[in-house]
């Protein structure tokens, strides 16, 4: 069975399934701390699920650093003023309700959207709930008379706009004695700091990149859907300054303008219209897209989710409607990625932000948050610059890489496949002695200690090479060698060679010892297929 073809199950069956997998195969833990009876909003990557945490991110790097971001890493605590001119404290929050059964708190927008998805009857592929006011939430429930309370199963009737509170995300503690601070709850104010810094470093010359890979933290009022909404996380956020008249002559763009994307404009949301293959240029000249800045950063995240390997047909870009982006932005889409589990989830968004976090910061610092701009025609050229932001994190990513190919092939006997691509398997290679005795052991050892000198390896002789081939199909090792007898006879037809086997096909093949290594790297790197070896 293909992973994308296991929806024939009840998506709640499917993500039971997907959370027992990662627990018991060593990918994600908790919520935790287990032994305490865990805390929701908290979980340990496993051994397996930090070396694919890992992949992910160092995959954002490769991106980012390709094409000239720099990172950088930050406080991830600051005090109450930074979050007071970010405004974060007035208005980071989420909307709740309390269910007047069991007085359980929930988020409003999503108990609704869950229930769209659970409810096929009612559920559009391309519903969204829109603008999330305490007016809109209530009316949503008011149509919709099913939506229950999660715990208790008491459905929400006659809601009120007063109905939806409003609570706050900011995790808030106490620096030395007295300073008030808070927790980030994400990476991007922070990062932009440092402005006047920046300058110093790119030599005054706009425009520059910058990204930062860092915790976060958000006090979610019920988080659930496992590591998707967390209240301690990883975010990956990138950030470009720019002048606004840069937007609309940016060099990169030529380089990506005749490429394409599977968008979902506002527009096409509104009249029921699915996503459209469309290139970027056309984008940008049907108005979908603003400026050619903005077009760019939007193709530059969605190459990361392609770089990871989630399918075509998985990915769409949503656009934010007029009144549901936020007041300063100049437009912001999102990247959906439909799961098994959840359906269409946000993996990411790219605002522009125009130039409301410096006016901000500077306002509230009193420092001059601007930067000489000299194609400016303006008499003042010292300006407050644009940035662009590519927002996501590397939580959601990893839990869609293991939704989208862990797959079950074999009901019966319960024998279980994570397909995922193999360039982004947590253990790339296992090397296996046939068995544990007359030197087969300390050849494999030796290979083992070759190989993981520039990959992710296991070295496993424990139990039937049947059950080997089993544990590694369970951790997405897409290759496994194996050592025997024919390896070390020299009066073997085959003395110096080993066995290879593909993960996918479970076919096996015979290479040479000494070319292993470059065997491995290159079927890796897509550069060798496996039929032709």
């Amino acid at each position: 069975m293909e992973p994308a073809e296991q929806n024939t199950k009840s998506s709640t069956k499917i993500y039971d399934e997907l959370v027992a997998f990662m627990q018991q195969k060593g990918f994600i833990w908790g919520p935790e701390p287990e032994i305490y009876g865990g805390l929701a909003g908290f979980y340990t990557y496993a051994p397996l699920g930090k070396l694919l945490k890992n992949n992910v991110e160092n995959e954002i790097r490769r991106l980012y650093m390709k094409n000239g971001f720099w990172e950088v890493e930050c406080p991830t605590v600051m005090q109450k003023e930074v979050w007071q001119a970010s405004g974060h404290l007035g208005g980071f929050t989420d909307p709740v309700i309390i269910c007047s059964k069991c007085k359980g708190n929930f988020r409003a927008d999503k108990l609704i959207e869950d229930y769209f998805f659970q409810n096929k009857e009612d559920y559009h592929e391309g519903l969204t709930i829109g603008s999330v006011t305490p007016e809109n939430l209530s009316n949503l429930f008011n149509v919709h008379k099913e939506i229950a309370c999660p715990n208790c199963k008491n459905v929400f009737i006659n809601v009120k706009p007063t109905d939806i509170k409003e609570h706050t995300l900011m995790m808030k503690t106490t620096i030395g004695l007295d300073v008030e601070a808070y927790n980030r709850p994400e990476t991007a104010t922070t990062t932009y700091l440092p402005f006047l810094r920046y300058t110093e470093f790119f030599r005054k010359k706009l425009p520059f990149s910058v990204f930062q890979i860092g915790k976060a933290y958000r006090n979610e009022i019920s988080p659930r859907q496992h590591v998707m909404r967390c209240r301690e996380f990883t975010q990956a956020e990138a950030q470009i300054f720019l002048f606004k008249d840069q937007k609309t002559e940016f060099e990169k763009y030529a380089t990506v303008q005749h490429n394409t994307m599977p968008l979902w404009p506002w527009q096409f949301q509104e009249n029921n219209t699915a996503p459209k293959i469309i290139t970027v240029h056309e984008a940008l000249e049907k108005g979908y897209f603003k400026n050619k800045a903005y077009a760019w950063a939007v193709h530059l995240a969605y190459s990361f989710f392609k770089a990871i390997g989630i399918p075509d047909e998985k990915i769409r870009l949503r656009q934010h409607y007029p009144d549901e982006k936020a007041f300063y932005a100049d437009d912001a889409w999102d990247i959906e990625v439909k799961l098994h589990s959840f359906g269409w989830f946000e993996l990411c968004g790219v605002h522009d932000r125009t130039n409301y976090d410096l006016t901000q910061h500077g306002k509230a610092s009193g420092k001059s948050l601007t930067a000489f701009n000299e194609q400016s025609t303006a008499t003042e050229k010292n300006e407050i610059p644009n940035i662009i932001e590519i927002a996501f994190g590397t939580d959601r990513p990893t839990f869609a890489l293991l939704d989208l190919f862990y797959a079950k092939i074999d009901e019966k006997e319960g024998k279980t496949k994570f397909m995922i691509p193999r360039h982004m398997a947590p253990v790339k290679v296992a090397v296996f002695p046939l068995v544990k005795k007359n030197g087969l052991s300390e050849a494999a050892q030796k290979l083992f200690d070759e190989l993981q000198q520039e990959f992710s390896a296991r070295y496993d002789a424990a139990g039937s090479i049947g059950k080997r081939y089993l544990r590694e199909d369970e951790s997405g090792t897409p290759y496994c060698i194996t050592i025997d007898y024919d390896t070390i006879k020299t009066d073997s037809p085959h003395y110096g060679t080993v066995t290879i086997r593909d993960r996918d096909t479970e076919e096996q093949k015979r290479i040479k010892l000494i070319d292993v290594k470059e065997t491995i790297k290159k079927l890796l790197s897509y550069e060798l297929k496996w039929e032709n070896l």
